[in-house]
């Protein structure tokens, strides 16, 4: 069963197949009919929601009146004439990366202008899925189940040196019949190859974590591009995988479940340390807060559950749920204190986690025309009360804005907007 199939009927626990590949117009146009209703509501629990897992506690309270929100759009821009569906959004730096069918597109994060796109020329590899960043290079999740490796040179602009596995790591591998796990009914692949969709990565302490639609967690070194663990991690798609400071793996998949692995001091692969189920669809993204103690799961079921660090556990168990989005939630993304949420009911939600452990629904980010995919957020330096924050949607369109979360004296949402 593919990701999509479970995207916006969260009452079911099989769903017939839809089209494979999302980058068709035919399938983006039945996905986007599908979330044409009204948009969520601003309540702070919605009983849509709360029939889906009634024996989680909701964590919400209605928002400090001693705090005032306000946002504006600073810019909103088309990827391409087709308005084609925006995959995936990614800073690094002062870049935003965004991801709209086959194709990169590099901007200015400050001014919103267009720099560069790369991948242009390669439409067979299919939709990018995840962008992710090690040092100078960076990487690209494919459709095809490859994952394209860039790096930006002084002549030829954003130049790919490889995709992964490399032929080296092919070469190194393709003799030996113990290299090969079956992937299906009389087909055999590398272990180290990815038999369908790379649906996600995640980078950390000098290693790259690709999830896929082949059920498999994957674990490449950046340094020699080599792939070191291929973990077959779950029943179904697997869409969404998180790592926390420690080396901690989280994995979401479309069983519904969310598993956690980690290596044993002295070891050299990664193991099942726990699996979290409380979900009851597919589990389409995951967060992790700035120190990894909490993890943040959105679903198909329309809540966002939250897992917190147990003292005398190496896992997660569920404190509580999110509730407020009236469709499935397809982006999560941290920073700093605050949690953003992007739903087919076509909003973004800002949450934030207070003193007491209880979250806000601080604001609700409404414009788009489809279902928001991808987020991304930095909280600005010099004024640490204002977020910028991207979001993308199946609509095509990218809408960048500027949050000010400040005490009713504050005056710089008043000097932004004049």
């Amino acid at each position: 069963m593919r990701v999509i199939s479970k995207l916006f009927d969260s009452d079911r626990r099989r769903i017939p197949k839809w089209p494979k590949h999302l980058d068709s117009d035919e399938s983006v146009t039945l996905s986007s009919s599908l979330s044409d209703v009204t948009t969520g509501s601003s309540s702070l629990h919605s009983s849509l929601s709360l029939q889906t897992l009634p024996s989680v506690p909701s964590l919400q309270k209605i928002p400090s009146t001693t705090v005032t929100v306000s946002h504006c759009v600073t810019s909103s821009f088309k990827l391409r004439e087709r308005s084609l569906p925006v995959t995936c959004l990614a800073v690094n730096g002062g870049y935003l990366f965004a991801v709209s069918g086959h194709e990169v597109s590099i901007y200015d994060r400050d001014m919103c202008a267009h720099l560069d796109t790369f991948n242009g020329q390669d439409p067979f590899s299919g939709t990018v899925k995840s962008v992710g960043f090690s040092g100078e290079k960076i990487f690209t999740a494919h459709q095809d189940g490859k994952i394209g490796v860039w790096k930006l040179t002084a002549k030829s602009g954003y130049k790919q040196l490889t995709t992964l596995p490399t032929l080296n790591d092919r070469l190194r591998r393709f003799a030996l019949p113990k290299n090969y796990v079956q992937v299906r009914r009389h087909k055999k692949r590398l272990w180290i190859e990815h038999a369908d969709a790379v649906t996600a990565l995640a980078v950390n302490n000098g290693f790259i974590y690709s999830v896929s639609w082949d059920k498999t967690l994957k674990i490449w070194r950046a340094s020699d591009l080599r792939c070191k663990e291929s973990i077959k991690a779950h029943d179904d798609a697997v869409n969404a995988v998180a790592v926390s400071t420690n080396g901690t793996v989280y994995t979401g998949s479309a069983d519904r479940r969310i598993r956690v692995w980690a290596k044993p001091t002295g070891e050299k692969r990664h193991t099942l340390v726990a699996t979290l189920e409380k979900h009851k669809s597919a589990v389409n993204a995951l967060a992790l807060n700035d120190d990894g103690s909490v993890l943040f799961s959105g679903s198909c079921d329309r809540s966002i559950l939250v897992w917190e660090r147990e003292d005398t556990s190496n896992y997660m168990t569920v404190r509580g749920a999110l509730r407020g989005h009236d469709k499935a939630i397809l982006s999560l993304f941290n920073v700093s204190d605050l949690l953003l949420s992007g739903s087919a009911d076509r909003t973004v939600r800002i949450w934030r986690r207070g003193p007491d452990s209880s979250y806000s629904c601080l604001e609700v980010l409404s414009g788009h025309t489809k279902p928001v995919k991808s987020l991304a957020a930095v909280r600005e330096k010099e004024l640490d009360d204002v977020v910028s924050i991207i979001s993308g949607s199946l609509d095509g369109e990218v809408k960048c804005w500027k949050v000010s979360v400040t005490k009713p004296d504050n005056s710089f949402y008043t000097n932004l907007v004049q």
